[in-house]
C-alpha cells in the first residue's frame, strides 16, 4: 500500500455528517481480508482495553482519520460510540 498523504483528522461526531461512496477503496483481495483481521483486532482491544484505534477512510471529499475505540463490526459497517457507522469498504487502514 501506498503512503497516505492528506490526511483530514476529524471528530468521531463529525463522521454522521459524512458522504460515502459505495465502491470499496481496496481493490485488492488480500488488503480487504487483512482490513477485517485488523479491525477484529482493534474491537477486541477497545472491548477489553479500552484501547483507542486510528481508523483512516475516505469519504465523498478526501481521506479522513478519527481517533476512537470500536464498538462492534458488522458485514457492512463498522460502529463507533454514539452509533457512528462508517461503511466498511471506506476504510483504508486500521492503527
Amino acid at each position: 500500500m501506498t503512503p497516505i498523504m492528506n490526511v483530514q483528522t476529524i471528530e468521531k461526531e463529525q463522521i454522521k455528517f459524512l458522504t460515502f461512496p459505495k465502491q470499496d477503496v481496496l481493490s485488492k483481495r488480500k488488503d480487504q481480508i487483512d482490513r477485517i483481521l485488523e479491525l477484529q483486532r482493534a474491537l477486541s482491544l477497545g472491548n477489553l482495553e479500552r484501547q483507542k484505534v486510528r481508523i483512516v477512510f475516505v469519504d465523498s471529499a478526501g481521506i479522513k482519520k478519527v481517533e476512537t475505540t470500536i464498538w462492534g463490526i458488522t458485514d457492512k459497517e463498522v460502529i463507533l460510540k454514539q452509533a457512528t457507522i462508517i461503511p466498511l469498504e471506506r476504510i483504508i487502514s486500521i492503527r
